[in-house]
């Protein structure tokens, strides 16, 4: 099968971009003609399409009288359009994929796609469909829903992205279009959400979805065949992104106030803070941004991953990656995280955002039992393969494929 993957990175950024890239191998594993479409970075990983993907400006390097001028593009790219047209044209595609392109590649590539009639599958990593800002979170970093109402001036009047009126007003032309012109639900043929509770989201606004979306969790390629259940490490361990809505600062705090060792992988916005804070308290440790099987042994060696969010998140990679090798999750009880993290089973639930309720949960993790513990690491391993391997997320995958091709001939 002739397979076109889209995404606006071809590395990985983000939890997305990972799953654009598993996505990838997954398929081409199983013998399929995988063509990828994304824009110019010098971070891309090699690939033989790469003479067809779209530079694309960062709004933020440019004046503002530039910027203003690369908003058309960022509403809809008629490059992108172009080079789409000619990959498809080279390739005939049957079917394509896509993962993250608004704030990017654009809306223009959907024109493309039904022009040559492709049948189109979207996994939906965030709320970008409902949200102008994508996160349901306003400038102050608080849970906002008021743009369910569809008025999306409300990110423009609230300045939701940064504080800042400029992008805030361009998210909402963005959403504006999404609503008149170019419409995902008519234009997508399917909708892949990644937690049960973002599809439920998504059709309590538009019940449209219901009957054009199904849920399938991301999957982990790393599931050892075999592991050797760890016993209770020493340390705890936090790695992802450093920006306020994964909870970081919460978390900071909170093991501020008990004698956990906690161990920070990643990068972000927030790096120079948590350097500071890290510098003057001792049970807490940065270690930079890791990568590979460096960032594989350390979690391999860590007692308990902790997922604090602060924003609805859908089905984190880091829970999933943890549970791959036996490693209870401490887990904000907000989002898609309840859904995996079972309270005293595969790890501990605390409310988000209370850094009180998860310091006290740090202590319950840390005081239980070699026992106890074996029995939670032993569930965690077993969610995983259950919930979240590869065979079966290409299963259902493959199945989704076919059924759109099916009905698109």
């Amino acid at each position: 099968m002739k397979i076109l993957l889209i995404n606006n990175y071809h590395y990985i950024k983000g939890g997305a971009d990972r799953v654009y890239i598993n996505t990838i191998n997954l398929l081409k594993e199983h013998g399929h003609d995988v063509i990828c479409f994304s824009s110019v970075n010098k971070e891309n990983y090699n690939s033989q399409y790469l003479k067809y993907f779209v530079p694309i400006e960062n709004s933020r390097t440019l004046s503002f009288y530039g910027q203003i001028r690369n908003s058309f593009n960022y509403l809809y790219n008629t490059h992108v359009a172009k080079q789409l047209e000619l990959l498809i044209q080279d390739t005939l595609p049957e079917i394509a994929h896509i993962n993250l392109f608004y704030g990017g590649l654009s809306s223009s590539l959907l024109r493309v796609l039904r022009k040559n009639k492709i049948p189109i599958v979207i996994t939906v990593h965030d709320y970008r469909l409902l949200c102008p800002a994508n996160a349901y979170l306003n400038s102050s970093n608080k849970i906002c829903e008021k743009c369910n109402d569809k008025f999306y001036l409300h990110c423009t009047l609230d300045r939701c992205l940064e504080g800042k009126f400029f992008y805030s007003l361009i998210l909402s032309l963005e959403a504006y279009m999404r609503k008149y012109f170019i419409k995902p639900l008519k234009f997508i043929d399917h909708f892949v959400f990644v937690s049960k509770f973002s599809q439920s989201k998504h059709i309590a606004v538009y019940n449209k979805y219901k009957n054009k979306s199904s849920h399938i969790y991301n999957f982990s390629p790393i599931i050892p065949d075999n592991v050797s259940f760890p016993l209770k490490s020493n340390y705890f361990l936090y790695f992802g992104r450093l920006s306020s809505e994964k909870g970081i600062i919460t978390l900071l705090n909170a093991a501020k106030k008990t004698r956990i060792e906690l161990k920070i992988v990643g990068s972000g916005p927030l790096r120079g803070e948590i350097e500071e804070f890290c510098h003057n308290n001792s049970n807490v440790q940065f270690l930079g941004y890791q990568n590979g099987d460096a960032l594989n042994n350390i979690i391999k060696n860590s007692s308990y991953v902790v997922v604090p969010s602060e924003w609805y998140e859908n089905n984190p990679m880091t829970v999933i990656e943890a549970f791959s090798f036996g490693i209870p999750v401490i887990g904000a009880r907000i989002g898609g995280i309840p859904e995996i993290v079972e309270d005293d089973k595969n790890g501990f639930l605390f409310n988000s955002r209370d850094e009180n309720d998860l310091s006290m949960v740090l202590n319950r993790a840390a005081s239980i039992g070699t026992e106890d513990y074996l029995k939670m690491s032993n569930y965690s391993r077993t969610f995983a393969i259950n919930h979240f391997s590869k065979e079966s997320h290409y299963t259902q995958l493959i199945s989704l494929y076919k059924k759109l091709i099916n009905n698109d001939k």
